[in-house]
């Protein structure tokens, strides 16, 4: 079974091949990633416009090209899948579209996925991980601990109340004037810095809930930050500052996954796997900590590469594989979705894995 993934539901242009072999490295047959980060850096974030119109611009071209790399045509194709939501709403209906426009021509099964999913199930497509598994899903749009119980089938353990992790990262590192993605720029500077100088906030930590909070967060650095540029300051004070933030937000999410591995485990003992996807998932520190904190609970850790972690076509293209192989697929009247929550009795939550 072969399945093409179209990605645009943020600031990357991506387009893959996938199918079902049994061995994992065997399964991406194409990936294709364009991304729009010079654009957006002078701006210190994404446009949503600018982004719409930048995929407009290249999907039929990258399209093309993952099926040239493939060595396959459109003909020989079992799905199309292609990011239903959430995300901006420009980039989703020039996929859907594309997408659309392609299971009709070809009398294809179209295939509406949710972004999250993809992420998701990206484990399921490096790994060959069985279900269930807890998920930390990491990026600059969301935060979350799940339990992933099947395609399809997601609890919410906890979310943020306020800021994504990755959102605390962009908005950090603009504020520093370190770049953009913030992510990568703020690792990449922490690395020399002094962990230990600055004393920063660790939101919710200890907290009985499995939720997160980065408001408090980013507001601490922006007043630290303040204090040392009322004097002299060099770039030892922002190497210090970046790897005092990275060094909350990781301490953090480690003892909010501490929490949710409890719930995890009290329902399935035996769990074997810590999942986390997302842009914020390549933070290699992050990795390490959460690595330690799997083997804790005799669990193991498991990451996909940073190039599955960040928003790509592969991860689409396998979720849509799972969903037909499922008989999932979607009428071609099918509308993006701006907001699109996994689960969707868990639009809030007040404790572990209690719903509201």
């Amino acid at each position: 079974m072969i399945v093409l993934g179209i990605e645009t539901s943020c600031d990357e242009t991506a387009v893959a091949v996938v199918c079902d072999a049994d061995v994992p490295k065997k399964r991406i047959l194409s990936n294709v990633i364009l991304s729009q980060h010079e654009v957006h850096r002078p701006f210190g974030g994404v446009v949503p416009e600018i982004a719409a119109r930048s995929h407009l611009l290249h999907i039929d071209y990258l399209m093309d090209q993952a099926l040239k790399s493939a060595g396959l045509s459109y003909h020989q194709l079992d799905g199309i899948a292609v990011t239903g939501g959430p995300g901006l709403i420009g980039g989703l209906i020039v996929g859907v579209m594309c997408a659309k426009t392609v299971a009709m021509v070809y009398d294809t099964p179209f295939l509406a996925v949710n972004h999250l999913e993809g992420h998701a199930l990206t484990a399921r497509l490096t790994d060959n991980i069985n279900f269930p598994y807890l998920l930390l899903l990491v990026s600059g749009g969301h935060t979350q601990l799940l339990i992933v119980e099947g395609v399809g089938n997601y609890e919410l353990l906890g979310t943020t109340v306020d800021d994504a992790v990755g959102e605390a990262f962009d908005k950090s590192a603009k504020l520093l004037g370190i770049g953009y993605p913030g992510g990568p720029e703020i690792e990449k500077v922490a690395k020399t810095g002094d962990p230990h100088r600055f004393k920063l906030p660790r939101p919710m930590f200890g907290r009985p809930n499995c939720n997160f909070s980065f408001s408090g967060l980013k507001t601490a650095v922006r007043e630290q930050f303040l204090k040392i540029k009322a004097g002299q300051h060099s770039s030892e004070d922002i190497s210090d500052l970046c790897a005092s933030f990275q060094t909350s937000v990781v301490v953090t999410v480690a003892d909010r996954c501490r929490k949710a591995l409890d719930v995890f485990l009290h329902r399935h003992n035996d769990g074997k796997s810590l999942v986390i996807a997302g842009g914020v998932a390549s933070n290699e520190r992050l990795r390490n900590v959460l690595e330690a904190v799997a083997i804790e609970r005799g669990m193991s850790l498991v990451a996909p590469p940073p190039v599955l972690c960040t928003d790509n076509g592969a991860m689409i293209a396998w979720a849509g594989l799972e969903r037909l192989k499922m008989g999932l697929t979607d009428d071609l009247d099918f509308a993006p979705r701006p907001r699109w929550p996994l689960d969707p009795g868990s639009s809030s939550v007040s404790g572990a894995g209690q719903k509201v």
